[in-house]
């Protein structure tokens, strides 16, 4: 098997990033918890865990539980997605690149020297302690940008504004415990209509507009965690669509790849 594109993370972010590179023919191998905790499920590789096999904007992956399986499924065009979070089943030497995509914003375990590249996105990643470049994810002027020193813009913990909303289009969880979803993603929502219920506490859509994701009922929550996100665009269309930042952050990672010779003339081989 020749040396690895790794990408840690499957959620709508790292998903762009997985769109961008298949189509430019290179198939990341992607890693992912037991229980993945994406929202916008429907543009989610992750949800190959869930569902075995998944497609998001018409590209493939499955679920595979060996790096054998992994290589069968990259021969057959299909994305291959991996539980094994902590990288047990892959040794240094296996992975030319690492992309962090995970956007834990928070100091990674890997270090400089689990990849030939390594790639972080978003706060948490410092050039030269983590990672050999880091691309910002935060909206704005900035987005898409890759560094080659420094870091990320620092996390506000303020969600993007779509249509004026910003704080109010991320739902989250009233309690610990599991989603009981009521509505169902893609659908056009009024205000106050019953959206999910978590340990018997109800979630309610704070204005009208489309519910573009939903936690897998399965997954364990806790009280204050992101669990859905309301479009106000009300355009059901968006729900299959991967994101302008998705792509953007997907574009800067691949800029990253092949502005680099000696990794570029092995991203083919």
């Amino acid at each position: 098997m020749s040396k690895i594109i790794l990408l840690r993370g499957g959620g709508d972010l790292a998903s762009g990033v997985a769109l961008r590179l298949f189509r430019s023919g290179i198939i990341p191998l992607i890693t992912e918890m037991p229980k993945p905790l994406m929202v916008r499920r429907l543009v989610s590789f992750a949800d190959a865990v869930y569902r075995g096999d998944t497609k998001v904007e018409g590209v493939g992956a499955r679920l595979v539980n060996t790096l054998g399986e992994a290589q069968e499924s990259k021969s057959a065009g299909i994305i291959p997605v991996l539980v094994n979070p902590h990288l047990s089943l892959l040794s240094k030497n296996q992975v030319l690149v690492l992309i962090d995509a995970r956007m834990t914003k928070q100091n990674p375990s890997s270090g400089l020297d689990a990849a030939d590249l390594v790639i972080g996105l978003g706060p948490g990643f410092v050039v030269g302690e983590h990672c050999h470049a880091v691309v910002e994810t935060k909206r704005g002027h900035q987005l898409g940008r890759v560094y080659w020193e420094g870091s990320a813009q620092a996390d506000t913990g303020i969600p993007g504004s779509i249509a004026k909303y910003s704080r109010d289009r991320v739902l989250r969880a009233p309690a610990d415990g599991n989603v009981r979803g009521i509505a169902k993603i893609g659908d056009q929502l009024k205000k106050g209509d019953l959206i999910a219920e978590v340990n018997g506490k109800e979630v309610l859509a704070p204005f009208e507009g489309v519910l573009r994701g939903l936690i897998h009922p399965s997954a364990d929550v806790a009280n204050g965690m992101k669990i859905a996100d309301l479009d106000p665009r009300n355009d059901p269309s968006f729900v299959h669509q991967v994101s302008d930042k998705a792509m953007a952050m997907g574009g800067a990672v691949l800029e990253a790849l092949l502005s680099q010779s000696v990794i570029r003339e092995r991203l083919w081989a």
